[in-house]
Formats: structure tokens, sequence, C-alpha cells
């Protein structure tokens, strides 16, 4: 069997974490800057999902959220961005946004290319969070963390600080020491 998969795998057609991946996890994004992220090799990692925009009054939690990035990446914790216009704050486009997170707020955390986090146009990866929990993003910076093997997702308001006790609460007892 291990012959035929890597055969496979050097054929091109899958790949062991494909063949070990969770369908939650099945998705693949590109970021701004055109990378593509594999949302498999995550699936044993906390996730922290948020629905961004640079024109909100809530744009500055990027500040906390690259906080975040830095201070728990090396201990697990996977924070990544998704712009979005669905609230007709993000106007920009890809290489504009990029642009902004960089220049305004040194975001390094993953932020995928812009779509939409609400109704029948969500990215896959919404869909799912919106089918599971029965909450879509009702604005921008909402916050959905994702626990290892997507055993439980909880959902957070906008008005959630990402560094507060409610949301790291829920994390830190997954994060490596």
């Amino acid at each position: 069997m291990r012959q035929v998969l890597t055969a496979l795998t050097l054929m091109g057609c899958v790949t062991m974490a494909q063949a070990e991946c969770s369908p939650f996890y099945q998705h693949q994004f590109k970021t701004l800057q055109g990378q593509t992220v594999d949302f498999c090799q995550y699936q044993d990692k906390p996730i922290l999902v948020v629905n961004t925009a640079s024109k909100c009054g809530f744009t500055p939690q990027f500040e906390s959220l690259e906080k975040l990035y830095t201070q728990y990446k090396d201990k697990g914790l996977l924070v990544v961005g998704f712009p979005s216009n669905d609230f007709r704050q993000e106007p920009g486009n890809n290489k504009q946004i990029g642009d902004f997170c960089k220049l305004t707020y040194s975001v390094k955390f993953p932020m995928m290319e812009k779509s939409s986090v609400t109704g029948n146009q969500a990215n896959p990866l919404y869909q799912q969070l919106i089918k599971q929990t029965g909450q879509s993003p009702q604005w921008n910076f909402y916050k959905y963390l994702i626990l290892p093997g997507a055993q439980k997702i909880y959902v957070f308001n906008s008005m959630t600080n990402p560094e507060g006790e409610e949301l790291m609460g829920k994390v830190k007892p997954f994060l490596k020491p």
C-alpha cells in the first residue's frame, strides 16, 4: 500500500496528508501574495479565523491578531485572515489589501485572497463554519476559533478582544509548552 501511495504521490495524484486529512480541513486558499495554504497541515492545531476589512472601526484589531500570531505561532496557534467586502468596508484589491496590512499593521500572519464570508457566495471554509456553528459573521473581525481536529468551534463577535481571556482561555490549553 505504501508503494502505491508513494507512486501516486510522485505522479501528483494524492499526498499522504490528503489521504489522512479530515474533510473539514480539505481546503486550499491562496494568500494575498499568491502562496497556497493547505488547511490539512493545520488540523492538529488551534486556528483563529477572522474576516477582516481595511476601512472598519475594528481594523486596529490587526495589532492584537499579529501580536497573538507572533507570540503563539511556535506553540501551535495559526491566525488567518480572510479579507472581505461583504460589509462594504474592504474596497481594495488583493495587492492594496496586502500593502495596507503590511505597511500599517506589520501583519505577518497569513492573509488569504479577498473573498466572501457570508451568504451563498461565502468561501468553502466559511460555509462549513456557518453550517457547523449556525452563526454567520455579523460584521468584520468576527472570529471563529477551531480547536484541533475541529472537535469544537467557538464563535466570537467583533467586539471580542483577540488577546482577551474570553478567547485566549479557550486557546491556551491547546498550545504547546
